[in-house]
């Protein structure tokens, strides 16, 4: 008597499937239709393009206009600070020796863009804010 296999078949190179590939997916994955490939725009240029102008506009000033006028009255160079530590995802220590600051002159001044904001820049949610209002054309 032949035991029966319990389960799926066995992928094959022939059966055409990757199951690398089918792992990377996720259950929650949905079709992949190229969205933004065929452009080379990244989805969040994609999600900007489709919102209001006025709205943008509004939205980057609430969040980053007490950042440019104490820039303007202190030369605090909040901004720049501000840049650097996001595109170094939040490291302290990449974000000091990209700008040559100590890394306590880093922390003082994202302390301080935290302060004149309201935002916490450790939560992703505050983070994502400031990238998009820095990418508002």
């Amino acid at each position: 008597m032949l035991a029966e296999r319990a389960g799926p078949p066995p992928v094959t190179a022939d059966s055409g499937s990757d199951p690398a590939a089918a792992a990377d997916d996720g259950p929650d994955a949905g079709p992949d239709d190229g969205a933004g490939q065929a452009t080379g725009q990244q989805f969040h240029e994609l999600l900007l393009a489709n919102v209001p102008a006025s709205l943008l506009h509004s939205s980057a000033e609430r969040l980053l206009g007490p950042l440019r006028e104490y820039d303007t009255r202190h030369n605090a160079e909040l901004m720049p600070t501000l840049r650097s530590f996001l595109a170094c995802d939040g490291s302290w220590a990449a974000c000091a020796s990209l700008m040559y600051l100590h890394v306590n002159t880093v922390r003082y001044r994202i302390g301080r863009i935290e302060a004149l904001t309201g935002r916490d820049l450790s939560a992703l949610a505050d983070r994502v804010d400031f990238f998009l209002a820095l990418r508002t054309p």
